[in-house]
């Protein structure tokens, strides 16, 4: 089962660097409104690391699941400086809550 306020209150790990909503800016991350479905490196006006932009991923659970649990060891290389997120129902509820936000930052999905 998936958890939107849990994964609302896992966000406050991200938030420092990436922002969601419908007034989402790129920051030290790039904003992540639209993330699942969107190619990594893909974000206009976001200065990416040749490993994100060469990666050709596609960013859905799995990956999603992988980076997140250890971003520089799934993608070397990476500017994204986290320790990663280690508990698998943590990572779902995050998903989850990332889910939420269209590419426009509209809420609802």
């Amino acid at each position: 089962m998936l958890d939107n306020s849990a994964g609302e209150r896992s966000w406050a790990k991200c938030r420092a660097c990436h922002q969601v909503g419908p007034t989402a800016r790129n920051g030290v991350g790039p904003h992540l409104n639209g993330l699942f479905g969107r190619v990594a490196g893909s974000v206009e006006g976001y200065a990416y690391s040749p490993a994100n932009k060469a990666s050709g991923l596609s960013w859905d659970n799995a990956s999603f699941a992988r980076y997140i649990q250890d971003p520089r060891g799934a993608m070397p290389g990476t500017k994204m400086v986290f320790a990663g997120i280690k508990n698998e129902q943590e990572i779902r509820d995050l998903a989850a809550f990332l889910k939420q936000y269209a590419a426009d930052g509209k809420q609802g999905q």
